[in-house]
C-alpha cells in the first residue's frame, strides 16, 4: 500500500525529473536503491527503525548514495527524505514513482511475481498478453518468489491473476476439508 507521504514524494520527484528529462535515470536509480534494501538487513533497518536520528540516517544514505554513484537529482532526493525523517517511506515512494513514470509513458503497470526468472522471450509473451488485455503497453514489475512453485501472480490496476501452484494447493486442500 502506498502512502499519501509517498505519492506526493514521488509526484513531486517525478516532476522535477520531467523537467530536467531525465525520468528514466531516476527510475533506474531507484531500481538500483531499492535492490541495495532488498539485499541489506542492515539498511532495510535504518531505514524502518526510528531509532536512528536525522543526522545518522543522513549520513548513512548519503555515504550509500555516493558509494552506489546514485547521484544527482535521485541522490538529493534520497537526501531530503532522509532528511526530512521519511526514510521508512521510500519502498512507497520507489512504488509510486513507478506508476506515475508509467502512466506518464502512456502505460500501465503490473507486478508480476513468478516461482523462477523469466526468460527474455517469456518477459516479451507475458508483456504482448497483458497488453492485449489492457489496452495499452505494460510496464512489468517482475519479483521472483520461489515459495509459489510454479505459475506466477499478476496485478495490474485493481486485477489480480493468480495462477500459482501454491494457491491452487491451498483450493485444493480446502475443497478436501470441505467434502471430508
Amino acid at each position: 500500500m502506498i502512502s499519501g507521504v509517498a505519492e506526493r514524494y514521488a509526484g513531486s520527484l517525478h516532476e522535477l525529473a520531467a523537467q530536467a528529462n531525465s525520468v528514466a535515470k531516476v527510475e533506474g536509480d531507484l531500481t538500483r536503491f531499492e535492490a541495495l534494501i532488498e539485499g541489506s538487513d542492515d539498511l532495510r533497518r535504518l531505514i524502518e527503525s526510528p531509532v536512528f536520528s536525522s543526522d545518522d540516517q543522513l549520513k548513512a544514505i548519503t555515504a550509500i548514495a555516493d558509494k552506489a554513484k546514485i547521484t544527482g537529482l535521485t541522490g538529493n532526493f534520497l537526501r531530503v527524505v532522509a532528511r526530512n525523517r521519511r526514510l521508512f517511506a521510500i519502498p512507497g515512494m520507489i512504488a509510486a514513482f513507478r506508476r506515475i513514470a508509467s502512466e506518464a509513458r502512456g502505460e500501465v503497470a503490473a507486478d508480476v511475481i513468478s516461482a523462477h526468472e523469466l526468460t527474455a522471450a517469456q518477459k516479451a509473451e507475458l508483456k504482448a498478453a497483458l497488453k492485449s488485455v489492457a489496452g495499452k503497453d505494460v510496464a512489468i514489475n517482475l519479483t521472483v518468489d520461489p515459495s509459489l512453485l510454479g505459475g506466477m501472480v499478476v496485478k495490474m490496476g485493481s486485477r489480480q491473476i493468480d495462477t500459482s501452484l501454491k494457491t491452487k494447493l491451498a483450493s485444493l486442500k480446502l475443497a478436501l476439508k470441505e467434502v471430508g
